[in-house]
């Protein structure tokens, strides 16, 4: 089986993260693996294990991204594939990544790819679906459980607190959800392993894309954090007195009535 998986370099929010002017700042922030795509990692070394065949990670992004995919190769993957952006895009959206992925797919005979449900940093769950409709192949979002028996594949999905069974015939996209399996740690074989494993880097140009090919279609006009919350308040007195003031600082101060 030719089996892919789609991999997002996220700020580790458990980490300390830090605005400056409605952006992000870089600077002594943490990265790690996309939380969401550990899972498709784990799926597909464990049904490449079952059902032979090759397992591909590749993420769009800056040379940083190296660290991340040997991670992913010192997991288990056999290779990594970096299309590199770093000099073609400048504010990319799940548009953009979609469209290179695409690309990139156009001319690969793929059977499964996997990917996380979300990213954490963005949370829209947009490049799976939308890769999927450029390549006209099934997907089916959210997985819980995955069987692949020959060409047939059935699925679990999670959905609104109870589960949905499909079953879908390969080529297939699938996003994996939380519960999915339980993902490894690199060991440290694995990771003298991820040294030797072949790393391919690409750029726009090699995909033949255009700029206005990728060019995004939403814009990020800031990102801030929330508020911080207020201290609690008390209130004391007989109970209609304590109606009274609850029922003034919900219209006066918080401003929900």
């Amino acid at each position: 089986m030719n089996i892919y998986v789609m991999m997002k370099r996220t700020f580790d929010t458990e980490e300390k993260i830090t605005i400056n002017n409605g952006a992000i700042s870089e600077d002594g922030a943490e990265y790690i693996i996309n939380p969401y795509d550990e899972y498709a990692i784990e799926e597909a070394i464990q049904i490449r294990d079952k059902n032979g065949g090759e397992v591909t990670v590749i993420t769009i992004g800056g040379g940083e991204s190296e660290k991340e995919l040997r991670t992913a190769l010192a997991m288990g993957c056999d290779k990594a594939v970096l299309i590199n952006t770093e000099d073609d895009v400048e504010d990319g959206d799940q548009y953009t990544t979609s469209r290179i992925l695409a690309e990139y797919f156009k001319e690969k005979d793929v059977d499964l790819i996997l990917g996380g449900n979300v990213a954490i940093d963005g949370g829209s769950g947009q490049v799976g679906p939308r890769l999927a409709e450029l390549l006209d192949i099934a997907y089916v979002t959210t997985i819980t459980k995955l069987d692949i028996d020959g060409n047939k594949a059935t699925v679990v999905r999670d959905v609104e607190g109870d589960s949905e069974v499909i079953e879908t015939f390969l080529p297939l996209l699938v996003t994996a959800q939380q519960g999915l399996n339980e993902p490894r740690y690199p060991s440290l074989p694995g990771i003298m392993k991820a040294k030797k494993k072949p790393m391919e880097e690409l750029e726009i140009d090699d995909l033949d894309l255009a700029d206005n090919d990728v060019e995004p279609k939403t814009k990020t006009i800031e990102i801030y954090l929330p508020p911080k919350k207020g201290a609690g308040k008390v209130l004391e007195g007989e109970v209609e007195d304590q109606v009274k003031e609850l029922v003034s600082l919900l219209r006066n101060e918080a401003k929900v009535i």
